[in-house]
């Protein structure tokens, strides 16, 4: 398992200085994932480090779930979404 401090920092000039933080724990190393996925999920930077960073945490808190009603419904949807990202970043490998 690996430990994480995420800091959520305001740039806009109406919530300066806001600042949101908390650790998280992730059965993947998340900052190895960010720094890869933008290339293969074909976005810009920033936009792939947020959806990777996003989903990686979205995962974990779903498998920590897994039993409680509310995520029941997403489960088997997720768990499609997430063979159908690997396959494609699997093609995306063996075509680079």
């Amino acid at each position: 398992m690996h430990r994480f401090r995420i800091t959520v920092e305001s740039l806009s000039p109406e919530m300066e200085g806001e600042k949101l933080e908390f650790e998280a724990v992730n059965h993947d190393n998340i900052i190895d994932i960010a720094r890869r996925m933008p290339g293969r999920a074909g976005m810009d930077e920033d936009a792939g480090r947020a959806f990777a960073i996003g989903l990686k945490l979205f995962g974990e808190t779903i498998l920590k779930n897994r039993e409680k009603p509310l995520f029941a419904s997403i489960r088997p949807a997720f768990s499609e979404f997430m063979k159908n990202l690997k396959a494609q970043n699997r093609s995306k490998e063996t075509t680079s």
